[in-house]
């Protein structure tokens, strides 16, 4: 069974240019009606991570929102647009990223994730999921992500997105039972993506994010659009359009080794402008985040400091505003005097500090092991 997933070029975010390329994308897999029917409820899921404008390109950007949001109206469905941020309530950040006035001028419904219900499927060795009621009452998921690096799972899109529907700081209480096992975590997303399978992932890559991602990184111009019914299929087509590694990238490892299917680029059937032509010319990924796979768990923990990355705090950016300290999962994180001190050996590396800093602050400080593998990839 080959896997369909579409592709296509957008010039910029005009209003009439996104919603003609997102007919453009859909075409091929049958239009936005194989999808949705009339009266459904649809549950829009676009990535709502923090506060931040459109141009830093952290959110999926409201014309991606508004041209589905359309979409589904013309099917005849109901679309609500939810996501639980990890910063701020989701008004506030439905609000400052632009996708607020999407939702009033569409008549669209925003949805908190106020109400978090237990998730009717086993997620391996994990002791509780608990999801937004609205993730599990709505008659279709339409995944909305945007292309970015990620710290801790070496880049974002399709399967992680998800996450989000899990509410507030239960997120924190997840990456502390998986501790900084990053493939155990992988599983955890990639299971939930399974089980809640969205019918339809459309992807705004049109301006992604490299660098020091997902949350303080650079926008970057792809130019492209991208769609498909497999999480998993979407996220290969993704990486190789950047041009990453599959094994910089968690979820595609993880996928890989426990035979997902959709996480071969030969799983795919492909549909619009080869990867190839899209590429940009130089893609900067996060940085190398852990080289200790592999390696027996005595010689690990004695070397840890030198396998993997860790958090640090740039004191000239840092509003000491405690966000990351609030948000640690592990409470690694104390403000001492006018300094942000991170406790290493407590720290599990899941870079919740990172991700939800404001201001940029916090940075990736790699081991010395680990900054030599990361030059040697680079060769």
């Amino acid at each position: 069974m080959k896997y369909p997933v579409s592709i296509t070029t957008a010039s910029g975010y005009g209003e009439n240019t996104v919603a003609g390329a997102l007919r453009e994308l859909l075409a091929p897999l049958g239009g936005m009606d194989s999808f949705v029917r009339p009266g459904q409820r649809v549950l829009i899921k676009p990535n709502m991570l923090s506060a931040k404008g459109p141009e830093k390109a952290v959110t999926t950007h409201p014309e991606v929102v508004r041209g589905v949001v359309r979409l589904v109206q013309e099917c005849g469905g109901v679309p609500l647009v939810g996501d639980s941020p990890g910063v701020g309530s989701t008004f506030f950040v439905a609000e400052k990223c632009g996708i607020l006035d999407v939702v009033r001028g569409t008549g669209a419904i925003l949805v908190p994730f106020d109400e978090a219900v237990p998730f009717p499927h086993e997620i391996q060795t994990f002791r509780r999921l608990e999801v937004a009621r609205e993730a599990l009452e709505a008659d279709v998921i339409i995944n909305l992500p945007k292309l970015k690096t990620h710290q801790m799972m070496g880049a974002t899109c399709a399967v992680k997105n998800l996450f989000g529907v899990v509410v507030g700081l239960r997120k924190a209480n997840l990456h502390l039972q998986a501790g900084d096992d990053k493939a155990r975590f992988a599983r955890l997303l990639l299971e939930l993506a399974r089980h809640l399978a969205p019918a339809l992932t459309v992807v705004d890559g049109i301006t992604a994010m490299e660098g020091n991602g997902p949350g303080s990184g650079t926008p970057v111009s792809v130019g492209a659009l991208l769609a498909g019914s497999d999480p998993v299929a979407v996220d290969t087509a993704a990486w190789a359009l950047l041009g990453l590694r599959a094994d910089s990238v968690w979820t595609q490892r993880v996928a890989r080794q426990e035979g997902f299917s959709g996480s071969s680029l030969a799983d795919l059937e492909l549909f619009g402008p080869t990867l190839e032509s899209l590429r940009p010319p130089s893609f900067r990924p996060a940085r190398e985040g852990d080289m200790g796979f592999g390696i027996p768990p005595f010689l690990r923990h004695g070397l840890r400091k030198s396998l993997s990355a860790l958090p640090s705090a740039d004191m000239e950016k840092c509003l000491l505003c405690g966000i990351c300290q609030r948000h640690c999962p592990v409470n690694a994180i104390s403000i001492r005097g006018n300094h942000l001190h991170i406790d290493e050996a407590t720290c599990i590396g899941c870079f919740c500090c990172q991700e939800l800093c404001p201001e940029g602050a916090i940075t990736a400080r790699q081991g010395f092991l680990l900054r030599l593998y990361d030059r040697w990839l680079a060769r």
